[in-house]
């Protein structure tokens, strides 16, 4: 009987039910145990007024459209400029290892170190926000883009040169459809990159709107119930730009791996 019932209501019993299930238990029990001091520590309850609060006055909604448009716009620009790129340096062993040293070295460089450098460049404004994102999630595409085309399967452009197809068309038809899934780990992780480096940049480069400057102003004034709504709402952001990619690169590259 308990089996039947499984099969018929499946959509009850999902796996991925479990984790939010016991993340908000534990926190009820951090909080009505007093683990950590109701001061620092609001209930479940508690947060989701504040989230219900924010979006009836309408005060959530400026921040969080900012914050989406500003990662969109990085992101687009990382895309735009790493994509191509990743593929000129990885179809060429020299020129990888010509620059294999600056992409790993900026790459391994936190982009809050070089928050001043951007500031002095563009200024305070959403321009320095922007760029720093851009470029941080810019050196992840670029790596993994040229990694997948390095990586690309020598017997498919042994292929293509036998049939007689030039080097434009090798890396048109073969090297760029062999490198897509790198590339979509590539921009997976550069939208990730994007949007902690703007959430982070509207913490602390001048700025009056976005979820960043929504968490670090509810900090400032001790409303703590509603700097863990923003910060929930942040995780949320992140979370769903991940699973359409997910859900894109599913349906693009069903041949990864074949």
């Amino acid at each position: 009987m308990i089996r039947l019932s499984l099969r018929r209501h499946p959509r009850f019993f999902r796996p991925g039910f479990i984790g939010p299930i016991l993340l908000v238990i534990i926190w009820s029990l951090a909080h009505t145990a007093h683990w950590v001091t109701p001061r620092l520590l609001p209930g479940p309850l508690e947060t989701f007024n504040a989230f219900l609060e924010s979006i009836a006055d309408g005060s959530l909604w400026g921040d969080f459209i900012q914050t989406v448009l500003r990662t969109v716009y990085s992101f687009l620009i990382a895309a735009i400029i790493g994509i191509p790129l990743g593929i000129t340096i990885g179809s060429s062993k020299l020129i990888y290892r010509s620059v294999e040293f600056i992409i790993d070295f900026f790459r391994s460089t936190p982009a809050t170190a070089l928050f001043p450098l951007f500031l002095l460049i563009f200024g305070i404004g959403e321009e320095s926000k922007i760029a720093i994102a851009a470029f941080s999630a810019c050196l992840v595409i670029v790596f993994n883009v040229a990694y997948g085309v390095m990586n690309a399967r020598q017997t498919r452009i042994l292929a293509a040169k036998v049939m007689g197809a030039s080097q434009w068309r090798i890396l048109r038809d073969v090297l760029l459809y062999e490198s897509l899934p790198q590339t979509f780990i590539g921009l997976r992780l550069g939208v990730s990159y994007a949007l902690v480096v703007i959430i982070v940049a509207e913490m602390f480069i001048g700025s009056s709107t976005g979820m960043g400057h929504r968490i670090i102003d509810a900090e400032q004034v001790y409303n703590l119930a509603e700097m863990y709504s923003s910060i929930i709402v942040t995780g949320c952001i992140g979370y769903l730009i991940n699973f359409i990619f997910l859900i894109v690169e599913r349906h693009f590259i069903k041949w990864s791996g074949k």
